[in-house]
């Protein structure tokens, strides 16, 4: 008899990189950690593109930004080339049904079909901590009789229009707390990274009921549990940024395919590999369009392993076209605009941004080339993209680079980012991403 192919859950949250417990930081997510102690976790996974939109149509259909169409932000006007390519529209042809529970920033509201976004059913769009958990609850308490994807996403810990962490507990003492590198140690950063914490507490407790109704269903054993988010987070140099403060994202995966046994996962792993992953193990050929390779043979203990992965920027708040490729040892960053600072758009607002700000980040210049020895300087704080020494490096670093837009058809080889009337781009002399709009 012919195994059920696996259920989906594909857990997912804005902003969090990967500063939660099983990484290291000192975060509370005891069911995060509960679930890489369960699966596998992979340390180093990345982003195809350090944005939301971009990231979530990069994980979503197994391509590129500038492949699938997705330059921007899908509020501001981005759109997929084509929504039949979203995962949840090509697990339709192995009988799964789809559905949706809080937040998916791949098309803007209102969704005008939800074919054409892929899911048969929308439980909820809100938000919040509550309506998308129960909704995922109840619809673990009485399933679909055909295997499902279901994506679950929650819009913390993104910051609010006024810069705060929408939370469900209090923060703990900021005092006893250290920001993340790149960010200063301060009283202002401490009591920012603090209240961060207290957000993604509360998202972990909501993850914990989610995974505490998939169990008493009885199908936990047959569904991949995908736990990720879009990018780094909001913080200055982080989010929007192509360093792994940007790139680099949690990733734990659990269930069928062998993802399980607390594994720790040491290479390089790119999200556009998960589409690619879940089509192989539901039984369904993987598109040629597909540009990420499936990680079922990593997870079997099999030679699949990556030398280098891809990122790109092209669109935030403002415009920002860069590009970069990472291997086990080095990063290579390239931009194309020659701004005189780092666009401030692009960093959302909130106290650690005033505080470099105040502090004069607007005169640190902004370069067009970096280079990076990620052995020796894993912060990546020092640009060898000038060093003699590192000159054969960098040559090859760019010559990667260079392969990779024109096997992709990089828009940015035949000149500028295409816009239309309907994208909204924040003037980049502008210190928020709320400033003045430019027009086409």
């Amino acid at each position: 008899m012919q195994k059920c192919p696996p259920n989906i859950l594909y857990l997912h949250c804005h902003d969090a990189g990967r500063y939660i417990q099983p990484y290291g930081y000192p975060v509370v997510t005891p069911n995060l950690q509960r679930l890489a102690e369960e699966g596998t976790l992979y340390r180093n996974a990345h982003c195809a593109n350090p944005t939301c939109s971009p990231s979530r149509a990069c994980l979503l259909t197994g391509q590129y930004a500038h492949n699938n169409g997705m330059l921007g932000l899908a509020h501001r006007g981005f759109r997929l080339n084509d929504y039949q390519h979203h995962l949840a529209n090509q697990l339709r042809a192995a009988g799964y049904t789809s559905a949706l529970a809080g937040t998916q920033h791949i098309a803007a509201p209102p969704l005008s079909s939800i074919e054409d976004i892929g899911y048969d059913q929308i439980l909820t769009t809100e938000q919040d901590f509550e309506t998308p958990t129960a909704a995922a609850e109840n619809y673990f308490a009485n399933p679909p009789q055909k295997p499902f994807f279901l994506s679950l996403g929650y819009f913390a810990p993104h910051r609010t229009d006024d810069g705060a962490f929408p939370r469900q507990v209090e923060p703990p003492n900021p005092d006893y707390l250290r920001p993340p590198v790149p960010i200063p140690d301060s009283p202002e950063t401490r009591a920012d990274f603090a209240n961060y914490a207290a957000s993604i507490q509360s998202l972990d407790i909501s993850i914990g009921r989610v995974l505490d109704a998939l169990d008493r269903s009885g199908l936990a054993e047959n569904t991949l549990v995908i736990a990720t988010t879009d990018h780094g987070i909001a913080f200055p140099a982080m989010k929007c940024n192509l360093t792994d403060h940007g790139t680099g994202v949690m990733l734990i995966l659990r269930g069928p395919g062998g993802f399980n046994g607390g594994r720790v996962a040491e290479s390089l792993v790119s999200q556009i590999d998960l589409a690619p992953t879940v089509l192989e193990l539901a039984g369904l050929p993987i598109p040629k369009r597909m540009q990420g390779q499936s990680l079922l043979p990593n997870a079997e203990g099999k030679v699949a392993k990556r030398d280098c992965v891809f990122a790109e920027i092209n669109y935030h708040a403002t415009e920002e076209p860069s590009r970069s490729v990472r291997t086990e040892r080095w990063k290579y960053i390239r931009r194309y605009k020659d701004y005189p600072y780092q666009p401030l758009p692009n960093c959302d607002d909130g106290p650690s941004k005033d505080f470099w700000i105040q502090n004069g980040w607007t005169e640190n210049g902004y370069e067009q080339e970096l280079l990076f020895d990620l052995t020796f300087d894993p912060c990546e704080s020092r640009n060898l993209a000038t060093s003699p020494a590192n000159a054969v490096v960098l040559e090859e670093m760019r010559s990667r680079l260079d392969q990779w837009m024109k096997e992709t058809d990089d828009p940015l080889l035949s000149g500028p980012l295409p816009r239309t009337e309907q994208t909204v781009i924040t003037d980049p002399k502008e210190r928020s991403p709320k400033g003045k709009r430019l027009s086409v």
